[in-house]
């Protein structure tokens, strides 16, 4: 079964922090952090749907101007997560603008916030193009595992993290594959049909055997069938897990929270921002290091580790920085 997401850093491994998720099938896709992102073509920015940001340093934050020049004068809604301040500086940078006449445009714009706070709550904020930007408070409401937010083909959490301020890391996780045996259907003479999704949504919600699935096409009446006789004809597949995390600080607790948000991932976006040998220039500016780095990731069990955020001062020495992200994830060193 082919993954649903397929990310890909915006910046390469040096430039600002951006991970561009695009989605299988569908015209929509995600973000992570909105550094620059001048180099993805318009109608990139215009399917993104969902941007989780893990803090408003201007390299995370700049390009919330592109996204907005370029979305102005479409229907659309953006959702942005982000740590508690999102909302007031995404207010700030809408109001350094004047809004003319705004109400008479034919299509709305709304940015739709959402902050997740060291207590697990979930506060929520919107700005309308018609209504000038002015915010306008939605509410608050309690999380569980910090779940951002869910949708039946994934869930995004997050995870407060320390830099010099709270910064978020984040875990997207792509629900179950359910897959369907063509052959077993025709061995127990059942169609192929509408009817299987109906299959697949009941075993991607948990539902018991006990739960009843309606088989069309077997005759004039649909049969009804217990959902435990029909798991022989389906299979189960874990679904791709993607961790980001950047711009933290190496401590024991920023390593515990971040190998329990990301851990089995399947792919890692992790900085790396410093040299194993400079580690006291990383402790004072609250990043990892390559070995940093490549320790959590093992930890964590991630399957692959994409590193980046490298420093500019390591510009012509970008093997030597993998080299050493790729000793720690094997363990090494």
């Amino acid at each position: 079964m082919r993954p649903l997401f397929h990310p890909a850093l915006v910046n390469g491994r040096y430039g600002d922090p951006a991970v561009y998720v695009d989605t299988l099938f569908e015209n929509r896709s995600l973000l992570f952090d909105l550094g620059d992102i001048a180099a993805l073509p318009p109608r990139k920015v215009q399917r993104i749907e969902r941007i989780f940001i893990s803090h408003t340093h201007i390299d995370h934050f700049i390009g919330f101007d592109h996204l907005l020049r370029l979305l102005v004068g479409r229907e659309k809604t953006v959702q942005l997560y982000g740590p508690s301040g999102l909302a007031e500086a995404v207010h700030h940078k809408l109001q350094g603008y004047r809004w003319d006449l705004v109400e008479t445009y034919a299509c709305d714009l709304v940015f739709a916030v959402t902050e997740f706070t060291w207590s697990n709550a979930l506060t929520r904020t919107r700005f309308r193009l018609k209504s000038a930007f002015a915010p306008e408070p939605v509410g608050e409401q309690p999380t569980m595992d910090g779940v951002l937010c869910a949708e039946p083909r994934f869930v995004v959490s997050a995870a407060v993290l320390e830099h010099h301020s709270s910064c978020l890391g984040f875990a997207l996780q792509e629900a179950a594959h359910v897959n369907i045996w063509k052959n077993r259907l025709a061995e127990r003479a059942l169609p192929v049909g509408p009817w299987l999704q109906g299959l697949k949504q009941a075993v991607a919600e948990g539902r018991g055997d006990d739960h009843l699935i309606r088989i069309n096409g077997t005759g004039a009446e649909p049969a009804v069938v217990e959902l435990g006789e029909l798991r022989d004809v389906l299979t189960i597949t874990a679904g791709q897990k993607i961790g980001y995390v950047t711009d933290v600080a190496d401590t024991p607790e920023n390593r515990a929270a971040i190998i329990a948000l990301v851990r089995d991932a399947d792919m890692l976006f992790i900085e790396a921002a410093f040299a194993g040998d400079d580690a006291e220039l990383a402790r004072q500016r609250a990043h990892l290091t390559t070995t940093a780095a490549g320790e959590i990731a093992r930890a964590a069990k991630a399957r692959r580790i994409e590193p980046f955020h490298f420093s500019p001062r390591y510009a012509e020495q970008e093997q030597r920085m993998l080299d050493e992200v790729s000793a720690a994830f094997a363990g090494a060193r």
